[in-house]
């Protein structure tokens, strides 16, 4: 809070990261690629980058730490970023969104996964499109490029052949089909928590497990719903930064996009359902022991009658002088009890 706190009023432009994830040392990686060659380094250092904007060569230029302001600042000034791009690389806040200008594209994504908690994580990613590269923000190392690493490395697939929009596709398909893995998981919690349901062995800690499923499956909706627009603008876009042969991939990941967000309100459905079944089955519980409750009241109230009648004070009462009267008296309670419960079981009551 403090650090949003203190980006309220700020000039448009200023740079302010409100993230959580800080990272201790700036840590840079670049692939400087073509069809037929590849150089990879490690930069620890933003001025080492500032060469590849003249690159022939294809260039990645992949930034971890957004908390390292001033090196975010200097690329920006070096590669002409407009102020505002800087400010929403740092804002994690930020939706996912496009921003299209004359010579470059500016994306912003969101990147999920299920932590060693089984949380679920967020990771802010900025990727700027240009000419002859693509430069990418993220909060902190690790993430789910490496089979872009990889096909860089090998040589394999299309990448090396194509230009550096076919690059920004690989890396959003890259982190897009990651949310496939999220939807999974979130498709065996909902049949984990359904079978409890079902199995009538859950505990009121279960309400807190559907609150929780609720907020994950929103936060990936919100970071998946808007991919939609941000691909269909850089689909659409006439800018020859786009080339033609990269449309029919946009298309194939628009697509994949769209299935993604029917599977996410699908899973949402359930989830809302999963309250609504849950509170069915504290109903029909709470039913069934009305019912026993009531059966036994029913039961006994013929035989508080009796007992009542004949425990008046009265003196002269025809079965007080009776031998075999309390015998008779107890007979006829058993008989009447008996009598009730085949009734019910007859009726299946009981």
């Amino acid at each position: 809070m403090k650090k949003v706190k203190s980006k309220i009023g700020a000039a448009p432009g200023t740079i302010i990261y409100i993230g959580e994830k800080e990272s201790r040392d700036l840590f840079i990686e670049v692939f400087d690629y073509n069809k037929d060659i590849v150089e990879e380094k490690k930069i620890d250092k933003i001025e080492g980058v500032f060469d590849y904007l003249s690159s022939e060569r294809i260039t990645w230029i992949n930034i971890n730490g957004l908390g390292h302001v001033g090196a975010i600042e200097s690329i920006g000034k070096h590669y002409g970023f407009h102020p505002l791009i800087l400010e929403d690389i740092a804002n994690t806040r930020q939706r996912p969104k496009i921003d299209e200008y004359d010579d470059y594209f500016f994306v912003v994504l969101k990147m999920l996964y299920f932590d060693n908690q089984e949380k679920l994580a967020i990771e802010h990613i900025s990727l700027v499109l240009g000419s002859n590269y693509v430069v990418s923000f993220q909060e902190a190392e690790g993430d789910v490029f490496d089979p872009i690493r990889e096909r860089l490395r090998a040589g394999k697939g299309k990448i090396r052949t194509m230009g550096s929009d076919y690059l920004l596709y690989a890396l959003m398909d890259a982190i897009v089909d990651n949310y496939y893995s999220l939807i999974e998981v979130m498709g065996e919690k909902i049949e984990s928590l359904e079978d409890e349901l079902f199995e009538e062995k859950s505990n009121g800690d279960i309400t807190y497990d559907i609150q929780n499923l609720k907020k994950e499956i929103l936060k990936i909706r919100r970071a998946v719903f808007p991919l939609r627009e941000v691909v269909n603008r850089i689909q659409k876009s006439d800018n020859p930064l786009i080339l033609e042969k990269t449309q029919i991939y946009l298309r194939d990941l628009y697509d994949h996009i769209i299935q993604l967000a029917e599977n996410i309100e699908i899973q949402r459905e359930m989830i809302w359902g999963l309250m609504d079944m849950y509170m069915s089955t504290i109903s029909n519980r709470m039913n069934a022991v009305m019912k026993v409750l009531t059966i036994i009241a029913t039961i006994f109230i013929p035989l508080t009658f009796i007992a009542g009648v004949y425990g008046m004070n009265f003196k002269y009462m025809p079965e007080l002088e009776f031998e075999y009267g309390y015998y008779v008296f107890w007979g006829v309670m058993v008989i009447l009890f008996l009598a009730l419960l085949y009734y019910f079981k007859r009726r299946k009551w009981l």
